[in-house]
């Protein structure tokens, strides 16, 4: 902390040097003013936040390494960013929206460098990525013009955008909070970095917004660039048999496989079981050669996946990994337990049953899945996916659905109490037992539009509800 105190010092020693070379009666030009506005008040509490709460999180990501200290660096790269804006805000007159867009290019790359860590498959460190990936849109705050430019004030934007990255530290703190004090330190010191950290700058400075100069230079602007036309809207996944279930109609498709699990009847005698000499552990053609026989028949096979081979295998005794699987609806793991975790991605039209108790279940962008599970210790985890259908015959505490449009969620009656956790997710539909026994599944749709009123100095919320006729 002293060794940052002296660096502030020297510094500010540095440029109090500088402009007095110059003169202090002879004023400043605005093309020579990088001295004088580095020196406002404002900028140098904003070194000062950077120094203070930027400095910790990257201390402790070294500690962890990794995509964990990728992304702190990221990070740190927009906060140096964000400054060099701000004081060229102090000699730039107010640009239009056009100005402004290039204006702000710069902090919008690195924000898309941070974007690029979250996207492919899931990493280990997915929620350290995605929290800091989320955080940064906080930074957008620099970009408000007024009431009428769409986004909240100022102070309001830094902690509605921290909220949304909250989600995924939260996860952070739970799954490391007992294993590794490293990656709770990192969570909590980005936490305050924006909250009390940037929020409170913004209040103190420019709770406003940015104050541009009445007389600085104007933005330029680049030369025009010839755009392509947007792509067109993707078509709708959902079909008219999953958009309007009912217990009265014949079932297909996966509902048919669904009833037919729950009637009682011995269907797992067809399902394909993963034997111990299919283990990867215990598997002898891990060499990593492919004969051409094997070319031959990726290469003809309808159910072969362009991201990759699919899976369905243990890793390393702890994951089950079920990957790119299209079209199979007998896939099965019957030879499991509670230190455990599945991990399901990239698969489509295809139906998963697992069998015993299992640690965590993650659903991964995935394509009209199914998946039934007795038991989970953790969480079931549904993310980035399209028209997924998901079973639970036993018990789960936490159930979190994520970036997904279209799931439909099979609970029993240990399952009732299960805590459900949505995000930016739309068409989610959860299916209770009815109370009569045998009877049909009762069906209730989760809120997805909200309303929310100030009063009594907080806003109030409240889903919005549909009366029918």
């Amino acid at each position: 902390m002293e060794e940052n105190l002296v660096k502030r010092l020297e510094a500010a020693v540095a440029r109090l040097e500088a402009v007095s070379a110059r003169g202090f009666g002879q004023g400043v030009a605005v093309e020579d003013g990088g001295d004088a506005a580095a020196m406002d008040p404002s900028i140098v509490a904003f070194d000062d936040l950077i120094s203070q709460y930027v400095s910790r999180v990257a201390s402790a990501a070294e500690k962890i390494g990794g995509q964990v200290l990728d992304v702190s660096k990221i990070i740190a790269e927009a906060f140096n960013v964000e400054k060099e804006l701000l004081v060229k805000i102090k000699q730039t007159q107010k640009p239009d929206m056009t100005r402004l867009v290039e204006f702000l290019e710069p902090l919008n790359k690195v924000i898309s460098k941070a974007s690029a860590l979250t996207e492919g498959r899931r990493s280990d460190y997915f929620h350290h990525t995605k929290t800091g990936a989320d955080s940064l849109a906080a930074l957008a705050w620099i970009a408000y013009t007024g009431k009428d430019c769409g986004m909240s004030m100022p102070i309001a934007h830094v902690e509605e955008s921290w909220q949304m990255a909250e989600f995924y530290c939260n996860k952070v703190l739970v799954e490391y909070r007992n294993k590794d004090a490293n990656h709770v330190e990192w969570a909590k010191a980005l936490k305050e970095l924006y909250v009390p950290g940037l929020r409170d700058y913004v209040k103190s400075h420019y709770p406003l917004g940015p104050v541009w100069s009445a007389t600085g230079k104007i933005a330029a602007t680049s030369p025009a660039k010839a755009t392509a036309p947007p792509p067109p809207p993707p078509a709708s996944i959902f079909s008219s048999e999953t958009a309007k279930p009912s217990s009265s109609a014949p079932k297909v498709g996966m509902s048919a496989v669904f009833e037919e699990i729950n009637s009682g009847k011995p269907v797992t005698s067809g399902l394909k079981k993963v034997t111990a000499i299919m283990k990867t552990k215990n598997r002898a053609d891990r060499s990593g050669i492919v004969t051409a026989s094997e070319k031959e028949s990726n290469a003809g096979s309808p159910a072969f996946s362009k991201s990759g081979p699919p899976k369905l295998e243990l890793q390393m005794g702890r994951k089950w990994v079920v990957e790119n699987q299209i079209g199979r609806n007998n896939l099965l793991i019957d030879d499991c337990d509670s230190k455990q975790s599945v991990y399901v991605y990239g698969c489509k039209n295809s139906v998963l049953q697992i069998q015993g108790k299992v640690n965590n279940i993650t659903i991964d962008k995935c394509t009209k899945m199914g998946v039934v599970f007795k038991d989970v210790v953790a969480a079931c985890e549904v993310v980035n996916c399209n028209g997924v259908e998901v079973q639970c015959q036993g018990s789960a505490p936490t159930i979190s659905v994520d970036n997904t449009a279209g799931c439909q969620l099979y609970l029993s009656k240990d399952a009732l109490e299960a805590s459900i956790t949505t995000a930016k997710s739309s068409e989610i539909n959860v299916l209770v037992p009815g109370s009569e026994a045998g009877g049909d599944w009762v069906e209730h749709a989760l809120p997805q539009q909200y309303i929310h009123v100030y009063k009594d100095g907080q806003f109030v919320t409240t889903p919005v509800s549909h009366s029918g006729g």
